[in-house]
């Protein structure tokens, strides 16, 4: 079930960094990314908190990655 928590950070990772979302801060990333990951983890019947954990922790983080930076036009 191990396998199942880069899924979930991926997901959250897509989604809180779409081309063209309105979300700019790190929390709304963070609250996102939580969401979308307790629901991944609830789809696959996999621990839900764990799932938000990694989720929130995905979206908060990922503009310091370099994952999120926005495009300068």
């Amino acid at each position: 079930m191990k396998f199942i928590y880069p899924l979930i950070a991926a997901t959250a990772l897509i989604s809180a960094c779409a081309p063209g979302a309105a979300i700019d801060s790190d929390m709304e990333r963070g609250l996102i990314g939580a969401a979308l990951g307790y629901g991944a983890a609830k789809a696959v019947n996999g621990n839900g908190d764990r799932g938000a954990i990694v989720g929130g922790l995905a979206g908060v983080f990922c503009d310091d990655a370099g994952f999120c930076s926005r495009s300068r036009y």
